[in-house]
């Protein structure tokens, strides 16, 4: 018989919190934001980059462009034929990335495929001076060497545990949970 148990890891509050020290590390580390952009990627990520961008906002007083990347094209686990054009369509709104700081947004940090795509996809619109990663949640089992710069949450699991973040803007509400697949 096949069990799945359910843990909440983190609440809307300690979110909230995450997000406010990756805003505070982030101004920080590029000793305010000129010459950033917060770009997430699709869905969620995009949702942590505005609350982020509106976070450094209320801190600096300062807007900070944010905008949202689809990956799909770029996937290693879609096939070629259905990819399309990867080049089209790709940062939302259309930005200048060139010489840019990119700070990259995603929910969860598994294997590190998603964010190889979307590397790749943000270096086929243009050359940024830099990228950096921030990630929710952390949670190892990376297949490729990347590493986030900025962690909400380090969770270390188990290949039999899933991780799912919800969020107000697609979820109704804010948490992360742990799903333990058990057998």
């Amino acid at each position: 018989m096949i069990t799945q148990d359910r843990r909440i890891l983190l609440d809307d509050t300690a979110i909230r919190r995450a997000l406010t020290r990756i805003a505070h590390e982030i101004l920080e580390r590029n000793k305010g934001v000129d010459d950033c952009v917060l770009i997430g990627i699709r869905t969620r990520g995009v949702y942590l980059a505005e609350r982020i961008a509106r976070r450094i906002r209320e801190i600096e007083g300062v807007p900070i462009p944010a905008a949202a990347i689809d990956v799909t094209s770029y996937r290693d686990d879609v096939s070629r034929q259905s990819r399309g054009n990867p080049a089209q369509g790709i940062v939302e709104p259309e930005l200048d990335i060139h010489n840019k700081k990119i700070i990259l947004f995603d929910d969860v940090l598994f294997t590190g495929r998603t964010v190889r795509a979307a590397m790749d996809a943000l270096m086929d619109k243009g050359r940024p001076q830099m990228i950096q990663l921030a990630v929710l949640v952390d949670r190892g089992h990376r297949e490729l060497p990347i590493r986030p710069d900025y962690v909400g949450k380090n969770i270390p699991t188990s290949k039999l545990e899933e991780i799912v973040v919800h969020l107000e803007e697609a979820d109704g509400q804010d948490e992360v949970i742990l799903y333990n697949k058990g057998s």
